[in-house]
């Protein structure tokens, strides 16, 4: 007699899943799958439109990281103007790195402080009502004005730049829609309105002593909770610097093994095939000549701070050797260790900020250059949660006729796959009563990754959540309702 629990929906994530859980006759875990139930469909009804639309158009996907879709779409359509990034205006260049920043900064302030941080403060078993942010500001009041106004420092960046904080303008083919002013850049660096740029450098390396301490005093139970080999993929800049916006493709295994050595963005489909399950919409990527089997990788904060040779800020890489060392000199394939490497990349976003500020080309006047136009356009950049594709083809009107995204969530599916089920064993095996601790322990292995399920807006407040038991002749056994 078979049986199985049905979380619907995991809270604290964008978009909506649901994770099923089949257990045998003596409540022993069997499988585990966790689904992605919203379909969308912007690989199809954006085709006809001309390619220029394309960077305002596809960063509808998501309104918490839609500068990530911009800039890569950005990237894919200077290629069909028949341009590389290295061909853009140093300006242009500037401005759209700063944009990238920014938004990596916020996304990553805004689930550190906001998502993760109830769960680890609190810990897995607290009460419902109080892992939420709520709680947290009355608990910790510095902690979550330091979080907000982080945030708050990275959107303002992005409205400085695009216009506003969601779904702005400032890429167009071939460079950036307007000028960086004198005044936008000192609004960074006076103090004045919002807490300066060195003000952010000090409160990113307040939280990441705070986690490191944190990760010190519960080693035992962050090493082993959802924690399994895997591969590792991201960008990776010159000479193996860690490079956010642009680079080559890297993989590694799960010992730091080359599995893809540093080959070019736009080869991409030379080396990646897509795999479908019935019971999903999101596909599995994996590296073709390893096979979906041993082919698949995370991506995101921990791939990248796994892969990378060097970060090339002094304190964020000062904050990398520490990791490297505090995990015995490999790669960390701990899904808890995700938020340290977070938090060392948000040291970096801001010192790669602070530096982009004093840099005077980022004021140029020369944004937009011209080149001779090509029938398809890649851009690959690395966004808050990993590595995001945009692959365009267009015809000789300038419509377009093919488009293929992979965003870095469907990269960690698989990922986040084994991981419900490694906590599913740990937590749930052999147990007949469902608590609401063993529930939120799925979730805490899923909000780990900082997964878009479908590039759609977080929401504040308890999510309802119903569980039930189902025997093989589809008999309810039990049920838990919570919300």
């Amino acid at each position: 007699m078979n049986k199985k629990i049905v979380i619907d929906p995991v809270t604290r994530v964008e978009g909506h899943g649901r994770v099923t859980l089949y257990l045998d006759e003596d409540d022993q875990i069997t499988n585990s799958h966790f689904h992605i139930v919203e379909f969308r469909g912007f690989e199809r009804f954006i085709q006809g439109h001309p390619y220029w639309e394309v960077p305002a158009l596809v960063q509808r996907l998501c309104g918490i990281c839609p500068v990530s879709h911009h800039l890569a779409a950005g990237k894919a359509v200077d290629r069909l103007e028949g341009l590389e990034p290295e061909d853009l205006t140093p300006a242009a260049d500037r401005q759209r790195r700063l944009l990238h920043y920014g938004q990596i900064f916020q996304s990553h302030a805004l689930h550190f402080f906001y998502l993760a941080a109830p769960d680890l403060l609190y810990g897995i078993d607290a009460p419902v009502g109080q892992r939420n942010i709520v709680a947290l500001a009355l608990d910790n009041k510095e902690l979550a004005r330091k979080g907000i106004l982080m945030r708050k420092f990275g959107q303002e960046i992005i409205r400085a730049i695009a216009g506003k904080r969601i779904h702005g303008i400032a890429v167009v083919p071939g460079g950036v829609y307007k000028q960086f002013t004198v005044e936008d850049r000192d609004y960074f660096l006076d103090g004045k309105a919002i807490p300066d740029i060195e003000t952010m450098i000090e409160w990113s390396i307040e939280t990441l002593e705070f986690l490191k301490n944190y990760h010190i005093e519960h080693r035992d139970w962050l090493d082993h909770f959802a924690a399994f080999d895997s591969g590792h993929l991201s960008l990776i800049g010159l000479n193996g610097d860690m490079d956010l916006y642009h680079g080559r493709l890297r993989a590694t295994d799960a010992n730091g093994n080359v599995t893809l050595r540093d080959v070019p963005d736009d080869h991409y489909r030379r080396y990646f095939s897509e795999g479908v399950e019935r019971w999903t919409y999101l596909k599995f990527p994996y590296l073709t000549h390893l096979g979906r089997e041993k082919g698949w990788n995370r991506v995101g904060p921990l791939a990248r701070v796994n892969i990378c040779d060097r970060i090339p800020t002094p304190l964020a890489e000062q904050e990398r050797l520490f990791f490297k060392e505090f995990s015995g000199g490999l790669p960390n394939n701990r899904s808890m260790y995700y938020h340290w490497a977070r938090l060392i990349e948000v040291l970096h976003c801001a010192e790669v900020m602070k530096n982009l500020l004093h840099d005077p080309e980022l004021l140029g006047s020369d944004l937009v250059v011209k080149g001779e136009r090509r029938s398809e356009g890649i851009g690959i950049v690395e966004a808050p949660r990993g590595t995001l594709i945009h692959h365009y083809e267009a015809n000789e009107k300038g419509k377009l006729t093919r488009c293929n995204l992979i965003v870095s969530t469907t990269h960690n599916n698989e990922p986040m796959n084994r991981a419900v089920k490694e906590v599913a064993l740990q937590t749930m095996n052999g147990h007949h009563e469902i608590t609401d601790g063993m529930l939120n322990g799925i979730e805490v292995a899923i909000r780990a990754y900082d997964p878009c399920l479908s590039c759609a807006t977080h929401a504040i407040g308890q999510m309802p959540l119903h569980v039930e038991i189902i025997d093989a002749e589809g008999n309810l056994v039990k049920e838990k309702t919570r919300g």
